[in-house]
């Protein structure tokens, strides 16, 4: 042989050890999938050639059924696309004439891929017959475990907030745009608030309240359509339709914020000291 084609074909094995190749390929394609037993087995049920054997199930012999195997567990619905999930929840908003049947309606609710890698549906805590209602962003850790709004240390300074103007959750209604956790608290995406704001807007409609209270940039910007960052939002006050009447809305820091920014308080107390007057006077 010559030795100039030994050498390109050692050259040649080697370039193909180096890009990873370890399997020598025909020149027919091979299903390896297939299952050779059974694709050489003939109509009589035997391999070709083979002879009745003892082994052979006969009639009325037959093995039982294994039925200790477990069921496979049913396959995960396939998510709606954002328009189409944001459609169907309008629909199904809508059809909610109390506030449970729209919990009821959320619960089962699968549009929002968010539900999958939450450990439940975060609601809403509070008065439904409250003249004041707080919506804020998400839920975060603490919020997922409890299956309530605002409970962790975030929440904790909502309720000193709150009492500092002589509100309770026994006088308050407190929600969330998005009511499940987003993964690891970051913040929902644009089409995550969108599919669950039919559900919102339906939710302070039933509980039309006379003020509604906004807490941080995104939910000032989901539900009264600002484009200011929260700082130029805060304090100022909007006209909301609930979709049966207009009521004030307004916006304040949120309270995660605050524990990062101690010093700006100091805005949230003016505006807390707006949103009783607003109460007082209505």
């Amino acid at each position: 042989m010559n030795p100039d084609r030994n050498q390109a074909a050692r050259e040649l094995l080697a370039f193909y050890l180096e890009a990873g190749v370890d399997a020598v390929l025909g020149e027919s394609a091979v299903d390896r999938f297939a299952d050779t037993a059974e694709t050489s087995r003939p109509a009589s049920g035997r391999p070709a050639g083979e002879a009745p054997g003892a082994s052979e199930p006969q009639p009325g012999n037959r093995p039982a059924l294994d039925r200790s195997r477990p069921t496979p567990p049913a396959a995960a619905p396939i998510p709606l696309p954002p328009d189409s999930a944001v459609m169907a929840a309008r629909e199904q908003a809508k059809n909610a004439t109390t506030l449970d049947e729209l919990r009821s309606i959320l619960d089962g609710f699968t549009g929002c891929t968010l539900r999958a890698t939450a450990t439940r549906l975060v609601f809403a805590d509070g008065n439904p017959q409250a003249r004041v209602m707080f919506v804020g962003e998400a839920p975060g850790r603490d919020e997922d475990i409890a299956g309530l709004p605002f409970v962790g240390r975030s929440g904790q300074l909502l309720d000193r907030m709150m009492a500092a103007i002589g509100l309770t959750r026994a006088n308050a209604y407190i929600a969330n745009i998005v009511p499940w956790r987003p993964p690891g608290n970051r913040t929902p995406t644009p089409q995550e608030s969108a599919i669950c704001l039919p559900f919102t807007l339906r939710q302070i409609e039933l509980v039309d309240p006379d003020v509604l209270v906004c807490l941080g940039g995104p939910s000032a910007q989901t539900l009264l359509g600002s484009r200011d960052g929260i700082l130029k939002t805060r304090g100022r006050w909007f006209a909301f339709q609930t979709g049966s009447r207009e009521i004030r809305a307004t916006a304040t820091l949120h309270p995660a914020y605050l524990l990062r920014q101690p010093l700006q308080k100091r805005l949230a107390w003016r505006d807390f000291l707006a949103i009783k007057k607003a109460l007082t006077a209505s």
